[in-house]
Formats: C-alpha cells, structure tokens, sequence
C-alpha cells in the first residue's frame, strides 16, 4: 500500500528516497498540484507518483513534511475532518523561514499542537532530529545502522512505525508517548535533535 507524503522540500523528497529505496510506493503532494511534481517523480524514480494532497491524505500512512507555519494551511487542503485511525507522521519543528522564530506552544510538545490539527488520526512523532542530507543517505553504514526516533500516543501505532523504520534500514528507538517523548525529540529545546546517533550491529 502506498505511503503519503504532504510536502516535497527537502524532508519529503529524503523521505521518498528511503522509502522508494526499499521498494514502497509513495504519493508526494505539495501545495501547487500534482503538475509540479513531474520532474521530481522523474528524477527519483519508479515508485513515486504525483498527487494531490487529498490522495496523499487518503492513504493509510501519511507523513506531514511541511513548514511549521504553513502546517494549517496544508491539513486544511486535505479535505479530511476525521482521520479514521489513519496514521500520521508528524516531521516538523515549530519554527521556520523567514525569521526562524519559535512557535509560542503553550508548555505543550508541538506534536501536540499538530495532534489538534489531525482529529481522529494516530499521530507519531518522527524524522524530526536529523538533517534532510542525513535522513536521505543510506542509514546503513559500516558501524552500524543510523537511530530514528518516535513517539505517540498509540501503542499500535508506535509499532507500526518503528517496523516501517526498520524496514527502511534504520534502528528505532521509540521514546513513549508525545507529552514526554515528543519534548525529548523537539527541537529547539529537546536533548535528541542534531545527534546522528549509530546503533551497532
């Protein structure tokens, strides 16, 4: 089943690499339409497949790799009022272009932030800690395989995720649910973001 991606910078196009890599189908969508996309689908390869944001939302999995700020406007695009228990990853940190301020979050985790944003869907925090360069590189490496990060509040889907993770070659590391594991993941404030960690094999 494909997997869908709502965004096609720099973390959505490393994403779809990986992914494509291991062999998984991908819709890709941003937010000027399918047309776009052409050269990118080209230049990636078999597998990848432009799409609307609303065929991207359809999907069973879905990663978010938009802007902060331009995070509602992006959900709102969807179309989608109740995500069914679909999974959503969740990449994004609360802050951005053009002045890189922090988001004011309220003391929450801003996965809970974006937990608001998605009703109904089992969101894991995910792919947030490390450079697009590094996420997009072959997270095998001669020491070892390179450490992902996750969290949610849904046990099912943690899982789900942490064996999609491992499919595409990286170790996992899941750190509980968001209001704890999602503050060690965020960034800026988090211990865990930037550390290009190595799980030895």
């Amino acid at each position: 089943m494909p997997i869908g991606i709502i965004g096609a910078g720099a973390i959505g196009q490393a994403l779809a690499l990986r992914l494509l890599a291991a062999g998984r189908q991908v819709l890709i969508s941003n937010s000027r339409g399918p047309d776009t996309l052409h050269e990118l689908a080209h230049a990636l390869g078999a597998g990848l497949k432009p799409a609307s944001v609303p065929e991207s939302a359809a999907e069973d999995i879905v990663i978010l790799a938009v802007p902060w700020r331009r995070l509602p406007a992006a959900v709102a695009a969807t179309g989608v009022a109740d995500w069914g228990g679909r999974i959503v990853i969740d990449t994004t940190n609360p802050l951005g272009p053009p002045d890189f301020k922090v988001a004011d979050l309220g003391g929450r985790t801003s996965s809970e932030v974006v937990a608001d944003l998605v009703p109904g869907a089992r969101l894991v925090k995910a792919f947030n800690t490390l450079t697009p360069a590094v996420l997009g590189a072959d997270p095998r490496t001669p020491a070892g395989r390179r450490v992902i990060f996750l969290s949610g509040d849904d046990a099912g889907a943690n899982t789900r995720i942490t064996r999609l993770i491992q499919h595409l070659g990286w170790a996992a590391i899941d750190l509980g649910p968001l209001a704890a594991g999602g503050r060690l993941q965020q960034f800026p404030g988090g211990p865990l973001p930037t550390l290009n960690l190595i799980l030895q094999t």
